[in-house]
């Protein structure tokens, strides 16, 4: 009893397109701004550095303090 195999497929890579660092270069700055306002919102937001007036925004966030490291109370 013979058996046979099929010759296997040659793999070929997917082309790999590059981008030009001036389409990512927005997009990067604009991700980094928004990480920055939200680490501050988590972690400075009360107290003397308090843009907002009231605890609104540390009710919103306490869960996040304390599951990041950020000592609230």
């Amino acid at each position: 009893m013979a058996h046979t195999a099929a010759a296997p497929a040659p793999l070929s890579s997917p082309a790999v397109t590059k981008l030009p660092i001036r389409t990512i270069l927005p997009w990067a700055a604009f991700f980094g701004l928004l990480m920055l306002v939200l680490l501050y919102f988590v972690g400075a937001e009360q107290g003397a550095t308090s843009l907002l007036s009231g605890a609104g925004v540390h009710e919103w966030v306490h869960d996040g303090r304390h599951l990041l490291g950020f000592p609230c109370h």
